[in-house]
Order: C-alpha cells, then sequence, then structure tokens
C-alpha cells in the first residue's frame, strides 16, 4: 500500500495546498492572536483607569485647595479689576484674589502687600484717601472673612473703611494692616450688583 503524498501546487479550483499546521504553529498563531487582543484593548484601558484617578485626585487636590481659603495667588483679569473697580498697584506683592457670583450679588475678595506711597495711590485711585481710614476699625464682614479664611487679630493695628458708590459702581470694603507701617497690608472686598 502507497502512503498518500500531500500535493503540491494549484488544487482543482485554483487554491495553493498548504500542508496542515502543526500543533506548535497552532499554539504560536493562538498565542499572538490573543497578545495582540490584550495589547490592542488593554493599554487603552489601562490608561483610562490611570487617567480616570489622576483626573480625580486632581479635582481632590483643586476642592482641598479651595476649601482652604479659596483665594488663587496671582493677579486678578484686567476686567475683573475694572468691574470690581480695584486699581491694585503693579509693586503689590503676595498678591491675592477670590471671586464669587451669584444672581443677586458679585464680589470680589483681593489681598496684598504694598508700600505707604501705594496705599496712597490705591485709596485715591478707589475714590477715597487715606485719612477716611478708620483705626481700629475692621470693615470686612465675617461671612466675606470666612469665604477667603481671613483672620483679624485684635492685636494687630487694624483701619478700615467702606467706599459706597452710586449703584451699578461696587461697594468697597477696604481694611488695611498697618502693624509694620513700612509695609502695610490690604484686604478689600468690593461688592456688585449686577
Amino acid at each position: 500500500m502507497t502512503s498518500a503524498i500531500p500535493r503540491q501546487g494549484p488544487s482543482s479550483d485554483g487554491r495553493e495546498d498548504r500542508p496542515p499546521e502543526t500543533r506548535r504553529h497552532v499554539i504560536v498563531r493562538r498565542t499572538l492572536t490573543a497578545l495582540i487582543i490584550v495589547l490592542l484593548i488593554g493599554i487603552p484601558a489601562g490608561y483610562l483607569v490611570i487617567s480616570a484617578e489622576q483626573s480625580r485626585d486632581s479635582g481632590r487636590n483643586k476642592e482641598r485647595e479651595a476649601s482652604a481659603g479659596g483665594l488663587t495667588v496671582g493677579w486678578p483679569s484686567q476686567v475683573q479689576r475694572r468691574i470690581y473697580q480695584l486699581p491694585i498697584p503693579l509693586m503689590a506683592q503676595n498678591l491675592a484674589y477670590y471671586e464669587t457670583n451669584n444672581w443677586k450679588t458679585s464680589r470680589m475678595h483681593v489681598r496684598f502687600a504694598t508700600t505707604p506711597a501705594d496705599l496712597d495711590t490705591f485709596l485715591k485711585d478707589v475714590g477715597t484717601s487715606t485719612a477716611a481710614l478708620q483705626e481700629g476699625e475692621v470693615t470686612i464682614r465675617e461671612s466675606d472673612r470666612k469665604t477667603v479664611g481671613w483672620v483679624f487679630m485684635p492685636h494687630r493695628q487694624w483701619a478700615g473703611l467702606v467706599h459706597r458708590q452710586k449703584e451699578p459702581l461696587p461697594t468697597l470694603d477696604i481694611t488695611v494692616d498697618r502693624t509694620i507701617p513700612e509695609r502695610p497690608w490690604v484686604y478689600a472686598v468690593s461688592t456688585a450688583s449686577p
């Protein structure tokens, strides 16, 4: 009896005959297929999981920062300064601000350190003067203090004023820490009614 020898060359239907796959080839092919599927699905899925976790951590950090005082270090935009009538001196240091808005009022909280001369200029540009500051007065309301975490310790030298203007111009509550005369700290809350 003669053993069947696989035919090579084109079959009657025009296809090439291939030798049957060995067990080893089947295992290698299936392993490569599984590996490709894992790479195509697993890598993007892993990336999404990592990205979501980082985004969640970032949100928690921002929430923690906001609840710790709400202030943003840096300059409010020119539009914000114009709306709230806060002509902050160019050489102001340790500047931080926070804006709140609702359907009834909008507020800008600002804090900065300056010089006596720049304090005079700031108050003049607002529409008042250093002479209007009342010694021993903290004019910023308790609710505004809590919003940004300001604590006005009684042993410091405070002076404050409230600058009211005809609507729609904002009202400014300004309190100055004069404990170090050559470096006054200004705390201001500008309240505008839309």
